[in-house]
């Protein structure tokens, strides 16, 4: 490693599964995104998060002590609780999915597009000639 740590393995591992629960709380809109300073809640980084947590612990199965077990397990319990929770909420604050990245700007861009008026093709007459 090039750069050695001061940190213990154990350190790390507590300091690397409070770092994903941090963000599964941001997520899930109990704790202001440190980035914006707002509260928001995007529940599918939340899920995201929460597998990832979900998915370390399943790993992990026999190679952590009791201490880290119990840690892990409870904190799954809880995001997940709270998850569903917000879940049943409905979308009382907006849910981002990563397939709609469109902004406000793009999306009024986007309707500007559609709502022009299309030029009026001009009517062309053609002159009959009368028969008498």
């Amino acid at each position: 490693m090039a750069l050695e740590s001061q940190l213990t393995e154990e350190q790390l591992f507590y300091s690397l599964i409070a770092s994903l629960e941090h963000s599964v709380w941001v997520s899930l809109g109990k704790v202001k995104n440190p980035a914006t300073d707002k509260i928001e809640r995007n529940l599918y980084a939340a899920s995201m998060n929460i597998d990832m947590i979900d998915m370390l612990y399943k790993r992990m199965q026999g190679n952590l002590n009791e201490q880290e077990d119990g840690y892990i397990g409870r904190i799954l319990s809880e995001l997940k609780m709270n998850y569903v929770d917000e879940k049943k909420k409905g979308d009382e604050l907006p849910e981002e999915k990563p397939s709609e990245p469109k902004t406000k700007a793009v999306e009024q861009k986007d309707s500007k597009k559609f709502n022009k008026k299309q030029p009026t093709p001009k009517k062309t007459t053609t002159k009959t000639k009368d028969k008498k």
